[in-house]
């Protein structure tokens, strides 16, 4: 398991991303459809993406359907109903949700229980592949299926069907579905959720939005009766409120005719509801506010609001949007540049405008700090908007910016023909939303291009003025705890700020890149082809080696990754290591250039260099294109070469983590994810969560130190896969990464060095979390084995890993509502000889954790027992089978399973025969595995239960 910064210190770019694309679409077929009534392409100037069937049935319905063959033969369902819980009356406040939930128990043609069984015998995982979400004003259903056939695809437009007027909303469904409600309710609890619910509440007081949050209210979640959300269901599932959307490898023609068969006949038997009042946003000058969040984040937020613009979706609110953006993302640029330098006042900044659910149009800065921090984080943020405010922007700032953003758009452009249909299904689904043209990343290309052309310095300023006007500046300080002096404290310190005059910015010059030489390039020693798996295997004179897998998968998407020594496994594990700062390898730049200068010098490039250390290796890797495929391998070269760690940058992560500890312990989820690898490595430290003092005790030159000769000396793997010729990629390797000073040919492997699994538990570990007193975690786990060893035996373990959940999903959450989902997987490494297990866990009432440790015991002492059904063994293995069959149509799985293929034959037997090994598998099988591995005596078990001491034992 690699080393995750916590996700607080990542750097949100708020500020142009979706003005001008239409989120992605598919290929383009020779034809463009004409504009369907009621879409708004049908009213506007700028051009909808062509090839797909817009349409719009005599009761109002509109449906989008799209021929695509990426990946081959699938296909993506979406069905979107513009309703969701800012529709609820008062007294069905989270019924909207409930309904969702209620759509998959049962209907007019479907009983109870069957819709998931059905779907998962064609091939769907639940969750993965069949799921929906609610919101403010929409509820979408979604269905990805594995295959194009008509079974399939007549299938999940029947449920689709089902869901748009058939729902039978059965009273004891209804009832036994209130407890996982409840427990997603808790789920969802968490203090980042807490702060955004009082973020909101502060800048859109007094509308809607704050009183219709989507999860609703657990009273009337509790003891609602069931009329209330038939009422609910007659009056918004309409058909003038839905659009269907389909894409995949489909005849529109035939599936437009199909939906017009089965959805014409869908009529609305209640009066139109009245149109919704969000309500108005209140005027107001400056205003200071504090949203006290224990264990939660230090945040400080300056926003500006101003009514939401519902004028239509042209060419000229396109371009003002983006001109907006434009101007904010310099702004983003200057306070992402403060972060970086020594003793900053802040971890993380962000500044950028988004539409705020139609209720209004927000310019927002938020900066993350520490808590002892906030003033001087408020003094930066402030100072910096009003230096711009004040002294506008560069015409080279604004340069950079577009070359940055043109280059993203072209990247879009040049992948068009490759997009996934889940993808573009999903993005229709968000321009429905949105009421906004659906046009192609071409034609976004060439918008951007006629609306930037000669955009001055003057045009930005104007349009900062307008983002900067409106109601505010609105102060709100999110804190764990009241700060000392109340928010007198807060007004006080941000009228310092503001009393503090700025002066004009300093513009520094354009950077170049300076490591593009690495001296003779490297001689191939060794070249091999695998010719049923399409790969190449190269090994250059020093010691790296290549290996090149070529696709077509995606149009301009080359993914390189270079793994060097064998990452966790190469370590010590009698002492704490500070594995966690590994992300200060990438953020603190280059000996010859800076983090931010290295910015500026790839502006126009697409590549990156993540760094990561896993179980098998220290890794960099990065997306890239072919005509930036060398400014990629320059990149990852650079870093293995000429590394620096810069003391700043570790302590800004540092504080990161130092930041987030509160958090992790707030609710059962986040604790497990923190705790459980280091207690499922028997308490090895590599892989361990650090503590607070761990963290404090550990200095950047330790951390220089410990990580440096790894890197310097580990043997080097670099993996290509994509749209590559072989050639370019030994090439451009043999320049780069095999120019490098001969290095070991072999990962040596320290002795007595590998994982272990804990030893099982008389009584179950407990942990504690500080967050709500009726909510708890439990986890069972058991030892397997490894992948590679026993590649039937990895197929039958996933299996019954699957047919384990499914019992365990029918049992406490569909027939007791004891929980919400229900996880659990089958984890059995490729890095560690004999190490993986298999657990399951979920998140329920303090008093329910013992019940789950026994209903658990009682499921795998069935499957010792008995053997399953056929029934039961299909609905378990058809959603892994299709999941591999979609993962060999992505670049990634092949970057993955590459990895070691050169020096371990089993991973490239494992690409050959995954799939017979699934299909394969019999009933014995699945018996065989439980009988061996699902034994009480070897169980190991996790509660985590509630600090305060209330919970049952």
């Amino acid at each position: 398991m690699s080393r995750q910064i916590p996700a607080l210190f990542v750097s949100l770019q708020l500020s142009i991303a979706v003005v001008f694309t239409g989120l992605v679409v598919g290929v383009a077929p020779a034809r463009a459809e004409a504009p369907a009534t009621g879409w708004p392409q049908a009213a506007s100037d700028l051009p909808v993406e062509q090839g797909i069937r817009f349409g719009t049935l005599p009761n109002g319905m509109r449906y989008a359907i799209m021929h695509n063959a990426t990946p081959a033969g699938q296909v993506a369902i979406r069905f979107r109903i513009g309703s969701g819980s800012l529709q609820e009356n008062d007294n069905q406040q989270g019924l909207a949700h409930f309904l969702e939930h209620m759509a998959f128990k049962g209907s007019t043609h479907v009983p109870e229980g069957e819709m998931i069984r059905t779907l998962q015998r064609l091939g769907l995982a639940f969750g993965a592949d069949t799921n929906a979400s609610t919101s403010y004003g929409e509820t979408t259903y979604s269905l990805d299926l594995p295959e194009a056939d008509a079974e399939r695809v007549s299938t999940g437009l029947m449920l689709m069907r089902e869901t748009a007027s058939e729902l039978t909303l059965d009273a004891g469904a209804f009832d036994r579905e209130r407890g996982v409600i409840l427990s997603e309710e808790k789920l969802r609890d968490t203090p980042q959720y807490r702060g955004s619910m009082g973020f909101l509440n502060q800048v859109l007081s007094g509308q809607r939005v704050t009183q219709r949050p989507p999860i609703g209210k657990t009273d009337i979640i509790s003891n609602a009766p069931v009329d209330l959300v038939r009422d609910y269901y007659r009056a918004n599932y309409r058909p003038e409120r839905a659009t269907l959307i389909v894409v995949g490898d489909v005849d529109a023609a035939a599936i437009e005719a199909d939906i017009r068969d089965r959805f014409g006949n869908w009529t609305s038997h209640t009066p139109a509801p009245a149109a919704i009042d969000l309500g108005t946003l209140e005027k107001h000058g400056e205003r200071v506010a504090t949203v006290v969040v224990p264990g939660g984040a230090t945040r400080v937020q300056i926003a500006w609001t101003r009514p939401y613009d519902s004028a239509q979706d042209t060419v000229a609110k396109r371009r003002q949007q983006l001109i907006e953006g434009i101007g904010l993302a310099v702004l983003n640029r200057r306070i992402s540049v403060l972060a970086q330098q020594p003793d900053a006042p802040f971890v993380s900044a962000q500044a950028g405008s988004q539409n705020l659910l139609k209720s209004a149009r927000a310019t927002l800065i938020a900066a993350d700090t520490n808590p002892d921090r906030w003033q001087a984080a408020l003094a930066a943020i402030d100072q910096e908007q009003r230096r711009i405010a004040q002294f506008g922007v560069a015409q080279s700032e604004i340069d950079r910016e577009l070359a940055e953003y043109r280059s993203m758009l072209q990247a879009a452009a040049g992948g068009a023909t490759t997009r996934t249909s889940p993808d573009i299904a999903g993005a229709l689904a968000w321009s429905v939303g949105a009421d906004v043209v659906f046009t192609s990343p071409a034609d976004d290309l060439s918008l951007f291009d006629a609306a930037m052309k000669g955009l001055t310095a003057a045009e930005v300023n104007e349009s900062l003025k307008l983002a900067f006007a409106g109601n505010g500046p609105q102060l709100v300080l999110q804190s764990p705890q009241m700060p000392e002096g109340g928010e007198a404290a807060v007004e006080k310190a941000y009228a310092a700020s503001r009393a503090v005059a700025v002066s004009a910015p300093s513009h520094a010059e354009a950077v170049a890149w300076p490591y593009t030489d690495f001296g003779p390039a490297g001689a191939v020693v060794e070249r091999r082809v695998v010719d049923d798996l399409g790969v190449t295997m190269v090994r250059f004179a020093n010691g790296v080696r290549l290996t090149v897998k070529p696709t077509k998968l995606r149009a301009d998407e080359i993914l390189v990754r270079a793994n060097i020594g064998r990452g966790l496994l190469d370590l010590p594990h009698d002492r704490p290591l500070p594995i966690w700062a590994a992300p200060a390898v990438s953020l603190s730049g280059l000996k010859a250039i800076g983090y931010e200068d290295m910015q500026k010098a790839l502006v126009s490039k697409v590549a990156a260099s993540d760094f990561s250390i896993r179980d098998g290796a220290f890794r960099f890797e990065g997306a890239t294109r072919p005509s930036d495929l060398v400014t990629q391998l320059q990149l990852i070269t650079a870093y293995i070469s000429d590394p620096v760690y810069r003391p700043d940058t570790f302590k800004r992560v540092q504080q990161a983590y130092l930041n987030s500890l509160a958090q992790l312990q707030a609710t059962p989820g986040s604790v497990v994810g923190r705790d459980l690898p280091g207690l499922l490595h028997s308490g090895d430290p590599r892989w361990a969560f650090p503590d607070r003092a761990q963290l404090l005790d550990t200095k950047p030159e330790e951390f220089e130190a410990f990580l440096r000769p790894y890197l310097a000396k580990g043997q080097i793997e670099v993996i290509i896969a994509g749209d590559v010729a072989v050639d370019d990629a030994i090439r451009l390797t043999a320049e780069t990464l095999g120019a490098l000073p001969a290095r070991p040919d072999a990962r040596e492997q320290a002795a007595d060095n590998d994982a272990r699994f804990p030893a099982p538990t008389a009584e179950p570990v407990v942990r504690l979390q500080n967050g709500r007193s009726d909510n708890a975690g439990a986890l069972v786990a058991m030892p397997i084995g490894d992948f590679l060893s026993d590649l039937p035996r990895a197929a039958a373990a996933n299996v019954t890993g699957a047919i384990f959940r499914n019992r365990l999903i029918d049992q406490f959450r569909v027939a007791e509502g004891a929980t919400y989902s229900p996880q659990g997987s089958v984890d059995l490494s490729k890095s560690v000889p004999g190490y993986g297990f298999g657990y399951v866990y979920v998140e329920t009432t303090p008093a329910k954790v013992d019940h789950f440790f026994d209903l658990v015991s009682k499921i795998a002492a069935d499957l010792r027992d008995k053997e399953v059904s056929s029934d039961e063994l299909t609905r378990a293995r058809s959603p892994i089978v299709e999941e591999i069959k979609r993962s060999l149509q992505t670049n990634n799985y092949w970057l993955e399973s590459l990895h070691d293929a050169q020096t371990d034959p089993r991973r490239l037997d494992r690409i050959r025969r995954g799939i017979d090994n699934y299909q394969s598998l019999t009933a014995p099988d699945i018996r065989t595995i439980a009988t061996r591995y699902l034994k009480p005596e070897t169980a190991w078990r996790l509660k985590i239960l509630p600090a305060d001491g209330s919970a049952v034992r």
